[in-house]
């Protein structure tokens, strides 16, 4: 696993109004050797690997929705280091034509469905132990692989040096709440601004249980700006993140795409200071564009033009 096994790349959003308030907003994407372990996944499953592999562990279970990113870099990830993984997924009934299930099971991965209802119960202590038992040689990683493992993983790319210099803001979209707390822990001294795109109270008390005890409060967690649930989304950020296609900037609507549209915004309304150098961590995520096709979210022309492949492959395929 000796790096570089991923290769950090910057590009600048540009925008007129941006550019009137005097403010750069710097996108930090992360190319993985691996493209299915790209964005964030990779700096959360490194020190989870090195922890099994120590440990002479079989593999790694962990949980996610049936559109998981989170299973898919999981699956890929066991596939190519040799380890075996297993996704407890949450979803009333097994829907193998579902291209991230697809995608999980041609990696390797063993499925299993438990009910949205087991899922919200999955870290009572009678699941855990059912699971233990009928997979006791594995390491068990939560959702999102937001764990205190996640969090040396972030510490290692330079997210604060953008190529115009210092970044005075480090941003990205937050969900289970591992990346704000790992990119927070790195930079104690820079402003961390995690946008949220689900609704969950829980999630900020989530993050302080990760970030270090005597870590500077360095992070804020705002509420992205369409307040639509997680998985939803507004036409309008469907048209952004269509739009920034222009600039070969590729996102998608639910989560990095969200969380970018409502920082673009929140900077043409002023509220950063002039001369602010956002860094923002695009989390990866764009498997997750199968899925909104073959939900009927997006259409073909729509999921061909957020790929940044020239000829991106239909999944229905």
């Amino acid at each position: 696993m000796s790096d570089p096994f991923y290769q950090l790349q910057w590009q600048l959003l540009v925008d007129p109004q941006l550019t009137a308030r005097q403010v750069q907003i710097w996108i930090a994407t992360l190319a993985c050797r691996v493209p299915d372990i790209a964005g964030n996944k990779w700096l959360k499953l490194k020190y989870h690997i090195q922890q099994i592999q120590q440990h002479n562990k079989k593999g790694i279970l962990s949980f996610g929705g049936a559109f998981s990113n989170h299973l898919v870099a999981l699956a890929a990830a066991g596939k190519h280091f040799g380890f075996a993984t297993v996704g407890i997924v949450r979803s009333h009934q097994a829907d193998l034509h579902n291209p991230t299930l697809q995608r999980c099971t041609e990696l390797g991965m063993q499925l299993k469905f438990v009910s949205p209802e087991q899922y919200r119960n999955r870290q009572h202590a009678e699941f855990v132990a059912e699971l233990c038992t009928l997979y006791p040689d594995y390491l068990m990683v939560p959702e999102g692989g937001s764990s205190p493992l996640a969090l040396p993983g972030l510490a290692e790319p330079p997210i604060l040096q953008t190529p115009s210099g210092s970044a005075s803001l480090i941003s990205c979209a937050t969900a289970s709440g591992g990346t704000l707390a790992g990119l927070s822990a790195a930079h104690p001294t820079t402003a961390v601004l995690g946008i949220s795109v689900v609704k969950d109270a829980s999630l900020p008390d989530r993050i302080r249980q990760l970030v270090p005890v005597d870590a500077p409060q360095n992070w804020q967690l705002r509420q992205e700006q369409s307040q639509k649930p997680y998985g939803k989304f507004t036409p309008q950020t469907l048209q952004f993140c269509l739009d920034l296609t222009q600039q070969q900037i590729y996102t998608e609507p639910v989560y990095s795409g969200k969380a970018l549209q409502s920082l673009v915004l929140w900077a043409q309304q002023g509220d950063f200071a002039p001369g602010s150098h956002i860094a923002f961590f695009h989390t990866g995520g764009l498997q997750g564009l199968a899925g909104l096709y073959y939900r009927g979210l997006i259409n073909q022309q729509q999921y061909q033009q957020l790929q940044p492949q020239v000829n991106a492959a239909d999944p229905a395929e």
